[in-house]
């Protein structure tokens, strides 16, 4: 399983998933513990926000994307790619990697207001 981790800072989880360009990679590789395996850091026209090209993305390698927050479109496109969105209220991307790799649940995220 890969897990795509918003962070534009590399540091933490960050929200506004749609518009980032940064993500941490997470996998658990011979099923040792879960680990950051990679960085993807995209230019600002293949954030999904401005992505409207046909065929592959680089995320289409994530099974999963965590992110801090984002909007239903996100949500609805990713399904579409067939990758599952978890928003949460953590902040260690590690430590929300491991949740997911191994079944527990995640703190709630505040709701997402979007405004254009």
């Amino acid at each position: 399983m890969k897990i795509g981790v918003t962070s534009q800072n590399f540091r933490t989880i960050t929200g506004h998933a749609g518009k980032t360009r940064r993500f941490l990679v997470y996998g658990q590789p011979d099923n040792a513990e879960v680990r950051e395996i990679s960085r993807l850091d995209l230019p600002k026209e293949m954030s999904m926000h401005e992505f409207r090209g046909e065929g592959g993305h680089p995320i289409d390698e994530f099974d999963v994307i965590v992110t801090a927050s984002c909007g239903d479109g996100f949500m609805r496109r990713m399904a579409a790619r067939g990758i599952r969105v978890i928003c949460t209220a953590e902040t260690d991307p590690l430590t929300a990697a491991s949740a997911v790799c191994h079944g527990l649940p995640l703190a709630e995220p505040a709701p997402h207001e979007h405004h254009h």
